[in-house]
């Protein structure tokens, strides 16, 4: 493969390139391995010391217990190939996430259900008759809802939406529920069954050795140098193409305005034995400064009962700063406005296509954003073999 007088490679006959990954998230360890299998020469840069991304885990030195450094992240998906691909890299356990929440000095479960409904509203209603009555309380006024208190209130009424959605809601995004749009509550299920599976998905799982160790075995493989504590702006290299998985405003300076996010500050908590006998507590209460806390151990159960020590983190939700960490797109009216700029300038931008969460601004779960690099891989292949361009976005 030709080389340059540096060492890199230059592109060839034979159709191979130098490729640069910025991020060693899911998105840009998928995509590095495709590249690497079909020969091409790829940088992954990442500016942190570690691989992952925000799916980051680790073993915590003082407890052993196995932490996930950015807050927790479970796997969950319908989609076969996503599964079928992180399998491949790593043993993923069984694992059942099983949400509570206080709220006005109760413990509940979440996402509402049955069992909430019944101790909420201290009855004991049948499933029909719990659908019934939950219909009564909602406001059937509301036929569009326009934002996240409407759409509250026209599903679940407004005792349970006070309960454990308004204060919660306004602590983690630091504004009322009236301004964020209705699309965030359509997410959360709510069951007229006993059943208290935060998630509905076929696949459910926690790899054993952490997601860190899932990346590492994606990035196992010939033509892929990383470097970590490298920043994508200080690299003095040309290359064929770039992807980028960081924030698409930085890319360009911030030219035109910084996206919004939404980051976490975490207080830990160290104890013996068992802090709260569950993985995640939500706290519903706007009095109540922090929005969860999460056990670690208790991702990890098949390991719990051997740790005697236990480590725990309060989550606070506050607006990201330009030094802070960004975890949730905020993608208000004027976020909006601003990414479509992004995106115009990234359209006519060549050489760069942008993908993950960060990339594309959009909240994404592990499973989409591997699907979605998976996807991106199938059309790179054809566009590459046809000799075309890579888009800035797939």
């Amino acid at each position: 493969m030709p080389r340059d007088r540096r060492g890199r490679v230059t592109g060839t006959n034979e159709g191979y390139m130098r490729f640069c990954i910025v991020g060693a998230g899911f998105s840009g360890a998928v995509v590095a391995r495709h590249l690497s299998e079909r020969g091409h020469q790829v940088l992954l840069l990442d500016e942190r010391p570690h691989a992952g991304g925000n799916c980051h885990t680790e073993r915590d030195p003082s407890t052993g217990v196995m932490i996930h450094r950015y807050g927790p992240h479970i796997f969950h998906t319908s989609d076969q190939r996503a599964w079928d691909y992180v399998n491949r890299f790593g043993k993923f356990r069984p694992y059942i996430n099983r949400v509570k929440a206080v709220s006005n000095g109760s413990v509940y479960t979440l996402p509402v259900n049955l069992l909430t409904i019944n101790q909420f509203f201290g009855l004991t209603l049948s499933p029909d008759e719990a659908r019934d009555f939950i219909a009564g309380k909602a406001d059937r006024t509301i036929t569009d809802p326009k934002n996240f208190e409407e759409q509250a209130l026209s599903m679940i009424g407004p005792e349970l939406y006070r309960a454990f959605f308004y204060g919660y809601t306004r602590k983690q995004w630091g504004m009322e529920p009236t301004e964020l749009p209705a699309e965030i509550l359509k997410r959360l299920p709510l069951r007229f069954t006993y059943d208290d599976n935060y998630f509905s998905h076929i696949y459910q799982g926690m790899p054993e050795d952490g997601y860190t160790a899932i990346i590492e075995a994606i990035l196992r493989t010939p033509n892929v140098e990383v470097r970590f504590g490298t920043r994508f702006e200080d690299v003095q290299e040309e290359f064929q193409h770039v992807f980028y998985t960081g924030p698409l405003d930085r890319y360009f300076g911030f030219r035109l305005g910084r996206l919004g996010y939404r980051t976490l500050d975490f207080e830990r908590i160290e104890a013996e034995g068992d802090y709260q006998g569950t993985a995640v507590i939500n706290y519903c209460d706007e009095s109540i400064p922090y929005t969860r806390i999460s056990e670690h151990k208790h991702f990890a159960p098949w390991e719990a009962d051997s740790l005697p020590s236990t480590v725990c983190f309060r989550e606070y939700s506050r607006l990201c700063g330009k030094d802070d960490i960004p975890y949730y797109p905020i993608r208000l009216v004027n976020e909006k406005k601003m990414l479509d700029s992004y995106v115009n300038l990234a359209s006519e931008t060549s050489g760069v296509s942008f993908l993950g969460r960060l990339g594309t601004y959009r909240y994404l779960d592990m499973d989409v954003t591997i699907s979605e690099a998976l996807a991106a891989c199938d059309k790179m292949d054809k566009i590459l073999s046809e000799g075309g361009t890579l888009p800035a976005f797939f």
